[in-house]
C-alpha cells in the first residue's frame, strides 16, 4: 500500500464522513462529497453559514472515514478555505468530481474546504486477514512512515 493506492481508494468513495469540532468541544459530523489530489489533499464544498465551516473556522483539525463493507481509511489532518490560484486548483479537482454540483458552484455563499492530512490509517479485512498501514507526518505525501499489521 503507497500513498498513490490511498488516492486510488479514495477515488473509489465518493462521500466520507467528515468530523470536526464545536467551540465548545462537543463533535460534529456531516457526510461530505470529497475529492481528492494526488498529494492526498481531500476537498469538499458546504455553504459558509454551516456549523462545519463555522468550526473549521474557529478550528482547522478535521477528520474523515470513509469505504466500505471490506476496507476503509481515517483521515486526520487540517483544514483551510483556499484562495486565487489554489481555490482554482482545488475547485476544478472537485467539480471533476462532481460535474453535477457546477451549477451548485454559483451560489455565493458557497466555500470549499481543503484538508492536508497529518495521518491516515487504512485498514483492510479482507479473507479474514487484516491489514493496517498507517501514515504519518506533515509530509506524508512525500515521505510516508507504514506499518503493517496482520492477525
Amino acid at each position: 500500500m503507497t500513498p498513490a493506492d490511498l488516492v486510488s481508494f479514495f477515488r473509489v468513495y465518493p462521500y466520507a464522513v467528515q468530523a470536526c469540532v464545536t467551540p465548545d468541544g462537543a463533535p460534529q459530523a456531516a457526510v461530505v462529497g470529497v475529492a481528492v489530489t494526488d498529494a492526498l489533499e481531500l476537498v469538499f464544498d458546504t455553504l459558509g453559514r454551516t456549523r462545519k465551516a463555522s468550526n473549521l473556522r474557529l478550528n482547522p483539525r478535521i477528520a474523515f472515514v470513509l469505504g466500505g463493507d471490506d476496507a476503509t481509511v481515517q483521515y486526520d489532518g487540517l483544514a483551510d478555505e483556499p484562495a486565487g490560484g489554489e481555490l482554482h486548483r482545488l475547485k476544478n479537482t472537485y467539480l471533476e468530481r462532481f460535474p453535477e454540483r457546477r451549477r451548485r458552484a454559483t451560489l455565493p455563499d458557497l466555500t470549499y474546504f481543503r484538508a492536508r492530512p497529518l495521518w491516515i490509517r487504512y485498514a483492510a479485512f479482507r479473507n479474514g486477514n487484516p491489514e493496517i498501514f498507517e501514515w504519518s507526518g506533515l509530509s506524508l505525501a512525500e515521505h510516508p512512515t507504514r506499518e503493517r499489521w496482520t492477525a
